[in-house]
């Protein structure tokens, strides 16, 4: 189903959201709370918004790029890879100025793999940083994505999950369902020229998932501490952000 929708996805995410959704991100790299050392995890990374923008945030603390990559991305869909690295290798070097940008470490800075959630291909405290951005309610058991986002970190480490939400205020609940349910979905799926019904789905998928207690219930069992969500745009994403204990 993503599969399918990986040729338009950049474009329906910045369509439909009126391009909120890159400022969503960022707002999700800035709760991270990075430092200059960090290596930093982007969990169902998709066409790798969320893992550029921590490298340009990275990268603008670190003097040279080390030979090991500092930012990883990983997605369980393996045709959405291919368009991150090309955003990556293509679009990247065109937006930073300065001659240490041509080194050829750059391009090792970041680096993309194939791989689940819940068994990242990661050894034990790895990172400091893991992020997810509106993947994980498609993950079978996200207790267990959890899990493994706490094993990968290192003491000190954050955890960032960025995921819809559904509006406290019932009159833009209404209207969010009603864009949701009957526009988003049928354009999205026209744009695409889908007919997995991938946007049926991410419809259902968003009404049916856990409240924002849940979440964060979740995340305090999977041992995160000062776990807090933090609304954005009247409540239709929240990013809620954990520190290992």
């Amino acid at each position: 189903m993503f599969a399918a929708i990986a040729p338009s996805y950049d474009l329906n995410n910045r369509l439909f959201s009126l391009g909120i959704d890159q400022r969503w991100r960022r707002k999700a790299v800035k709760l991270s709370r990075l430092k200059a050392d960090d290596v930093v995890v982007d969990v169902a990374c998709g066409t790798g918004d969320l893992t550029l923008a921590y490298a340009w945030a990275l990268s603008s603390r670190t003097d040279f790029p080390t030979d090991e990559p500092r930012v990883i991305g990983i997605d369980y869909t393996y045709e959405m890879l291919p368009r991150a690295i090309r955003k990556w290798l293509n679009i990247g070097f065109d937006e930073h100025e300065g001659e240490d940008f041509h080194d050829p470490r750059w391009k090792r800075y970041v680096a993309f793999l194939n791989g689940d959630a819940q068994n990242l291909p990661l050894p034990d405290a790895c990172c400091d940083v893991v992020s997810i951005a509106f993947g994980i309610r498609n993950v079978a058991d996200s207790n267990r994505a959890y899990r493994e986002f706490r094993r990968v970190l290192r003491p000190g480490g954050r955890v960032v999950v960025l995921e819809f939400s559904k509006p406290t205020n019932p009159i833009i609940r209404g209207g969010y369902n009603f864009y949701f349910n009957h526009i988003l979905t049928r354009l999205a799926a026209l744009v695409a020229r889908d007919k997995t019904g991938a946007y049926r789905y991410l419809a259902s998928s968003v009404e049916t998932f856990k409240t924002r207690q849940q979440m964060k219930a979740d995340l305090e069992s999977a041992r995160f501490g000062e776990v807090q969500p933090h609304p954005l745009t009247f409540g239709v994403a929240v990013i809620y952000v954990g520190f290992v204990k």
